[in-house]
C-alpha cells in the first residue's frame, strides 16, 4: 500500500511539474529593445493583457506566450503568428497595424520573448 501511495505521489508531482514555465526575465535585466517593448506593452496592451501574471484580463495572459507549445487559439507560438494577431487582430483583439510600426512590433516581440 505504501509503495502504491508513493508511486501515485511521484506521478502527480511529475505531471504538475511538467506544465510550469520558467519565470519572466526581470525588468532590470531587459536590453534596450526589450525595454522599449515593455513600455509599448504598458501603453498599448496592458489594458487587456497581463504580462507577468497568469489569468485573463480582457484577453489572455501573455505570460510565457513563446514558452508554451501553442497560443490560446491552438496555433503554434511563432513570431509570424503573434505578429499577425497584433497587426490584424483576432476575435476580440483589435488590429494594431495603424498604431504600431515595424520597429515597435520588433520591440514588442522582443519583450514578449522575455515573458
Amino acid at each position: 500500500m505504501k509503495r502504491r501511495t508513493l508511486l501515485l505521489a511521484l506521478a502527480t508531482a511529475g505531471l504538475t511539474g511538467c506544465h510550469s514555465t520558467p519565470p519572466p526575465t526581470p525588468l532590470a535585466n531587459l536590453n534596450p529593445e526589450q525595454n522599449r517593448g515593455h513600455q509599448l506593452f504598458e501603453t498599448r496592451c496592458a489594458v487587456c493583457h497581463y504580462d507577468r501574471q497568469s489569468g485573463s484580463l480582457h484577453g489572455p495572459s501573455l505570460l510565457g506566450v513563446f514558452k508554451k507549445p501553442a497560443l490560446p487559439s491552438g496555433a503554434a507560438a511563432t513570431d509570424e503568428r503573434v505578429s499577425a494577431t497584433i497587426l490584424h487582430g483576432r476575435n476580440n483583439m483589435p488590429a494594431m497595424a495603424n498604431v504600431v510600426d515595424q520597429d515597435d512590433l520588433n520591440d514588442l516581440l522582443a519583450y514578449l520573448h522575455t515573458l
